[in-house]
């Protein structure tokens, strides 16, 4: 890797939360933990999303010291699309989590193939808690689901029916990650659990987001 490695916090511009009424978007602690993990690792961080611009925000909590760092030092007014960069300026792509992800991760084709690309040069592709929704249509160059025979965690079942959002979210996570290879491995509800594929790593609600950043950084070393 560079003397400066590089790092893309990937977060969703999607707003609404099925037909609730209520809104969605990338969930606040999912971004400003991995950042604040990775600027004091020394990456240099940059943000993109599926549509650029400020994308929304969801559990946003004033009073913590990270959530603000992140929001007052991170350029979250002015993110980039996947279109606008090349996978080679990149050691590493963090997919943070937030309902609103389930509704424009998947289809997001430029993101997907950005990831792609970052994986197939040796980085790392990295996810938590619905995050991992980035995974279900990435393929790599000979066609296979980067999940595919690969360990992984992410927001379970019964953590979605936990929340009661198990008839709004347009597909069950775990599921869909399943359908596709991977071995899914659900811990306890909200409790902390990472999994670390090689250079996959992924974990499986916000309690895990600070220590799914910790292994991306171990990685990148």
């Amino acid at each position: 890797m560079a003397d400066m490695t590089r790092v893309l916090i990937a977060l969703t511009s999607h707003s609404q939360l099925g037909d609730t009424g209520r809104t969605t978007g990338f969930y606040a602690g999912e971004a400003a933990e991995p950042w604040a993990v990775f600027t004091a690792a020394g990456h240099q961080v940059e943000l993109v999303s599926v549509a650029g611009g400020r994308p929304p925000v969801d559990g946003l909590d004033d009073t913590d010291e990270t959530q603000r760092r992140f929001f007052a030092e991170a350029d979250v007014a002015g993110t980039r699309t996947a279109a606008e960069l090349t996978a080679a300026d990149y050691d590493a792509i963090f997919f943070a989590g937030g309902h609103g992800t389930m509704w424009d991760f998947p289809g997001a084709k430029d993101l997907a193939e950005l990831a792609a690309a970052i994986y197939e040069r040796g980085g790392v592709v990295a996810a938590v808690c619905h995050g991992p929704s980035a995974l279900v249509e990435l393929t790599l160059s000979d066609g296979r689901h980067l999940v595919d025979g690969k360990n992984v965690a992410a927001f379970t079942n019964s953590e979605e029916a936990a929340v009661g959002l198990t008839d709004v979210v347009p597909f069950l996570l775990a599921d869909a990650l399943t359908e596709r290879g991977a071995i899914h491995h659900p811990a306890p509800d909200f409790t902390e659990q990472v999994v670390v594929d090689g250079r996959l790593v992924t974990g499986q609600n916000p309690a895990s987001a600070h220590r799914a950043a910790t292994e991306v950084s171990r990685l990148l070393g």
